[in-house]
């Protein structure tokens, strides 16, 4: 019995830049409240730890990728689930993006009378939030970029890096970009306070 989810959000942006921004999946820790870690083995292959109904752990491969108009991973190990990402044009500067993701109950039996037991819609409300996130994050980027750490939307409160919830793993994936040094971070914080 596998959990099914479907999130679909309105970005205000082009196909092409909505694309770029969900592709940086390391980032999701920035602006995301569940995902603790999105690190990678190699361009195909990644690492992720997300806290839904617990600590959840799984090693990801890239799939059915389709330039900017889908993206798609399967689990290898860990926690078994796969997920489809659709990226649709809906005039120059807005896109409609569909995520669809599939994962079976991480404890067997138990784990589906948990799925029955409301696990499954918390699930949901959490996917809905975090899209929404991301549509925020878009929102507050500057135009013409497609980078994450331009919008000053990151690192909300509800962050997992802003509650200090990252792996260590990311936390040393973060340490060697340069936009998150303590300096730029300060930076960052005058500009979103206007100061």
């Amino acid at each position: 019995m596998m959990g099914e989810h479907h999130v679909t959000v309105l970005v205000p942006t082009s196909v092409k830049s909505a694309y770029a921004f969900f592709t940086h999946f390391h980032d999701f820790p920035k602006y995301m409240h569940s995902v603790r870690e999105v690190t990678y083995y190699d361009t195909q292959r990644s690492h992720w730890v997300v806290q839904v109904a617990g600590k959840q752990e799984w090693d990801a491969v890239n799939e059915n990728w389709i330039p900017e108009r889908q993206v798609g991973w399967r689990s290898i190990k860990g926690l078994q689930n796969r997920g489809t990402i659709k990226f649709t044009p809906l005039g120059a500067e807005q896109t409609v993006v569909d995520v669809f993701i599939h994962h079976d109950p991480p404890m067997g039996i138990v784990g589906r009378m948990a799925e029955w037991l409301g696990i499954d819609s918390h699930f949901q409300t959490v996917l809905e939030k975090e899209m929404q996130n991301f549509t925020r994050m878009v929102e507050e980027a500057p135009q013409e970029t497609s980078d994450p750490m331009s919008s000053h939307y990151l690192f909300h409160q509800e962050s997992a890096f802003t509650r200090g919830e990252t792996t260590e793993r990311q936390r040393a994936a973060m340490k060697d970009d340069p936009k998150m040094s303590p300096v730029h971070l300060r930076e960052r914080e005058r500009e979103k306070s206007g100061i």
